[in-house]
């Protein structure tokens, strides 16, 4: 009896791939002579390429399912209302309230509430940050193991909508008055709306690219050319455009709301978000007999871990960790614990994933200057000439540059590189938006350098006078902060929309949500860091704050790039791996399966 000749699929049998040895050589592509005819997951069959074709012939996307489009909308709306709500935090925490309003309100000054300054609205801003990327790790474990991602969306509406509740009654008439009763509501709605945000964010990614039944790489002929439909080129595309819809949402919710709050007043601005958002479950309800649902699969971590304790084990320690030895294959059936139940495959799929979570470990170094733009850039502004404009109006300048510059990299950037024969694979993506994201820096610290040198009050520009006025702006147009909002802007279609389709590509089947979450985890262990420079988030600490955070991004993007450069040469050999048959939940062991092929 041989355990590889069992009925799941594993690695060791698939065409064309090749284990995984101990000296961790990566799974080689399919090695085929001539083009190979293989079945696909409808009637028609498809052409597999050969080595020479898959160095040769031109990449180009599959369809997109038009079913997307309706989860893309939803997520439109929950980034409405969690944006047109998170704008407001920096003015509502920041700011004193106006002489004379009761509702936070300044037609023509600042609008504000509490009036905690500028360190504590930063620190409010990255607190923000980090609950918001925390909880995905609940809602992904949920989602995969007990309730499905479909379910859990509408748990995480729930959650919002009890969030966006108590930040309207925090910013009531008759409690924003009240500085201690307006602060314990806000942070009370505020965190739970974190909560509510990293279920949904755990859950709306994936669900929306598994909607993508396509995902077979072959050949067809297209206009008299020989083309090869690439699913990761589809993939990309998916996220692209989920990114545009995220943009579109934060960026309608932030232009709309930051008016509302200075003409009307805090509590209109936190409520028009929470009845947009209601829209999202009916949406999802109406569809659900359209998608393509993923059940969920009991605790495939906890078996994750396990199957790293047993590799321990067998290999004489973690340094010598040697995935094969975790394989069914190579287990004999007296030796296989009772929750072995996944195939070789299964082994091959989740060292992929964790290969990814490596990879997203340099993302606090990218977040670090991405979130300088809900805080500082956001203060910055404020030193400025506004001419009639809120101060928290322009970081939209960010969403509108990635609202232009999709299309374009979608449709003419991106195509283009591929048909000259240039792989802007993942790897050279992210690092490319590393280095985008330094010079956003250091455009950021010049800016804050001549506020400084002219403002009125020198290098105390968010001074507050003796009359309780601020200091007169600095004499710079705040439009001049475009190109900061633009090159961060790039920087994330770069670096983040890439992260995203590589936790989805990456990842097994069954683990989708857990691998996504890690991604979106690194956002908030960003703002952890970020936390340790506050002290600089006020005058006249600035320039320094901004330089030193270029420094990073400068440093973390080079040493990424020395340290993944390898993975985009085996771009194609990983995400060609055999896939797996396990699911989870009660599947029987792969030593009963053994049993079965015997008998």
């Amino acid at each position: 009896m041989m355990a590889a000749h069992n009925d799941i699929a594993v690695a060791h049998d698939a065409p064309g791939i090749e284990p995984v040895g101990a000296e961790k050589e990566i799974l080689k592509a399919p090695s085929v002579q001539d083009s190979e005819v293989l079945e696909g997951t409808s009637t028609k069959s498809i052409e597999k390429p050969t080595d020479e074709e898959l160095n040769s012939l031109r990449r180009v996307s599959g369809k997109i399912p038009w079913i997307m489009w309706t989860i893309a909308f939803v997520e439109l709306c929950e980034r409405f209302s969690y944006y047109g709500s998170a704008v407001l935090y920096t003015n509502f925490v920041n700011r004193p309230l106006p002489p004379g309003s009761t509702t936070g309100s300044a037609p023509d000054g600042l609008p504000g509430a509490l009036g905690l300054g500028p360190k504590a609205a930063q620190g409010i801003s990255l607190t923000n940050q980090f609950f918001a990327y925390l909880t995905p790790l609940m809602g992904a474990w949920i989602a995969d193991a007990r309730w499905g991602r479909y379910w859990t969306l509408h748990l995480a509406i729930g959650i919002c909508t009890v969030a966006h509740t108590v930040l309207v009654a925090s910013s009531a008439p008759s409690v924003i008055v009240k500085p201690d009763s307006a602060l314990a509501a806000f942070v009370i709605g505020f965190l739970t709306l974190c909560v509510g945000s990293g279920f949904f964010k755990a859950c709306v990614a994936p669900l929306l690219a598994e909607q993508n039944e396509d995902d077979q790489i072959r050949v067809e002929v297209q206009n008299g050319e020989r083309v090869i439909v690439d699913p990761a080129i589809t993939n990309s595309r998916i996220f692209l455009w989920y990114y545009f819809f995220i943009n579109v949402g934060s960026l309608s919710g932030q232009i709309s709301m930051v008016y509302v709050e200075k003409y009307v007043g805090f509590w209109l601005a936190f409520l028009i978000p929470t009845v947009l958002f209601l829209v999202a479950p009916f949406v999802l309800w109406s569809n659900k007999k359209r998608y393509r649902l993923s059940p969920p699969t009991g605790s495939v971590l906890s078996k994750f871990f396990k199957v790293v304790w047993f590799g321990k084990k067998r290999s004489n320690g973690i340094r010598n960790f040697d995935w094969d030895t975790v394989k069914p294959s190579n287990v004999p059936i007296e030796q296989r614990p009772s929750w072995l139940t996944y195939d070789d495959a299964w082994v091959d799929e989740i060292r992929r994933g964790l290969m990814a979570c490596k990879v997203f470990l340099f993302l606090p170094v990218f977040f670090l200057a991405y979130n300088q733009m809900t805080g500082n850039l956001t203060i910055q502004a404020g030193t400025m000439e506004l001419h009639g404009v809120p101060n928290d109006i322009i970081q939209n300048l960010n969403p509108i540059s990635i609202v232009i510059m999709v299309p374009l990299i979608d449709n003419l950037l991106y195509p283009g590189l591929r048909k000259i024969g240039v792989a802007f694979t993942p790897i050279k993506r992210m690092t490319t938006g590393f280095f985008m994201s330094c010079a956003s820096m250091v455009a950021s610290a010049v800016m804050q350098y001549y506020i400084y040198k002219k403002s009125p009050c020198g290098w105390h520009a968010n001074k507050i006078l003796d009359d309780g006025t601020p200091c007169a702006p600095a004499p710079i147009n705040v439009w001049a902060q475009c190109l900061p909002y633009i090159l961060i802007g790039l920087s994330e279609i770069f670096t983040n929309v890439t992260s995203y389709e590589y936790a989805f590509s990456k990842a097994p089947l069954n683990m989708k949500s857990v691998v996504m979450s890690v991604n979106l985890f690194m956002s908030a262990i960003s703002a952890a860091i970020g936390q340790a420079f506050t002290p600089l988030s006020d005058d006249p600490l600035l320039v320094w704050n901004y330089t030193v955070i270029a420094c990073i991004a400068l440093v973390g993007g080079t040493a990424f790039w020395f340290c993944f450069r390898h993975l985009d040469t085996d771009e194609d050999k990983w995400n060609m791996l055999a896939k797996t048959k396990f699911i989870g939940g009660n599947q029987p062991t792969a030593a009963e399966l053994d049993k079965v092929r015997d008998a």
